[in-house]
């Protein structure tokens, strides 16, 4: 994807989607005018990063253009599923109330390379919100909270380093990273060591039917095979009811474990958690 333009990023980012400026009389139309180009490259920006941030779209190279509440986007994709898809993400920007779809589609589109190394704004944005995810994983669980786990994440792949108590721990750890929406692999430095220590201030932090309730949800939410599922969660002194419908017996299993594995949370009642097959 093309790099988003200096002065719409500025623009983003200074006055984060707020535009006041000042008016005098004297000066209304020339204000007018510096008003517009402002407002039309906060909006710009907003469009670079939303296809940026999209990762189906992100690959791609688009050209974009602001006039008042009109938008048009050039470039080229490979498919038309994308061109309408670039569309909808323009709308979907405040502001922005048209668009003129130019956007070429060609089946034989192919990617520039990048150098070696080189991660796309959306690509490390994606990485960004996978080691966020996992490490939030991490912290939630009981048998991996407080410990020293370093989680890096470059191009979907997750690597964890650091020290464990237990071969289970390392294994378990490996399980929450592969699990994690965006992760195409996971490398598992972590080394079991007897000498591996939790931190007691994050270990020994009380927690409540709420939390665990409120965890339990967003690790189910954060975990691949089930992130698209409707399951219920309540916590009532520690036991945390699973109600719901899930694809397989495989991802009930998941759920249970995930849920299990929550500080706070003393038995799991999965009952009324049911599979379609």
């Amino acid at each position: 994807m093309n790099a988003i333009k200096p002065l719409a990023l500025a623009i983003l980012l200074v006055f984060g989607g707020s535009l006041a400026l000042p008016a005098a009389a004297a000066e209304k139309s020339a204000e007018k005018s510096l008003e517009q180009n402002l407002s039309d490259a906060n909006k710009e920006g907003r469009i670079w990063a939303s296809f940026a941030l999209n990762r189906h779209l992100n690959p791609f190279e688009f050209d974009v253009k602001v006039n008042g509440e009109t938008v048009t986007l050039g470039g080229t994709v490979d498919e038309s599923i994308d061109k309408e898809l670039a569309e909808q993400v323009a709308l979907g920007v405040s502001g922005v109330k048209k668009v003129v779809n130019n956007v070429k589609v060609d089946p034989d589109w192919a990617p520039k390379p990048r150098p070696a190394g080189e991660r796309s704004f959306g690509q490390a944005a994606e990485d960004a919100t996978i080691t966020a995810t996992v490490k939030s994983k991490l912290l939630w669980s009981e048998h991996t909270d407080g410990l020293d786990i370093n989680v890096d994440t470059a191009s979907g792949v997750v690597t964890l380093r650091g020290k464990v108590p237990t071969a289970e721990g390392k294994d378990l750890a490996a399980r929450y990273a592969a699990n994690t929406g965006g992760v195409r692999k996971v490398n598992n430095e972590l080394v079991v060591a007897s000498d591996a220590k939790r931190a007691a201030a994050s270990s020994e932090q009380p927690v409540t039917d709420t939390w665990v309730t409120a965890k339990v949800k967003s690790s189910l939410t954060l975990s691949r095979p089930l992130m698209d599922d409707d399951i219920d969660v309540k916590t009532v002194n520690g036991v945390v009811s699973l109600d719901g419908l899930v694809e397989t017996a495989a991802e009930k299993s998941l759920a249970i474990e995930i849920a299990d594995n929550i500080r706070g949370a003393k038995k799991v009642d999965a009952g009324g958690l049911k599979t379609r097959r």
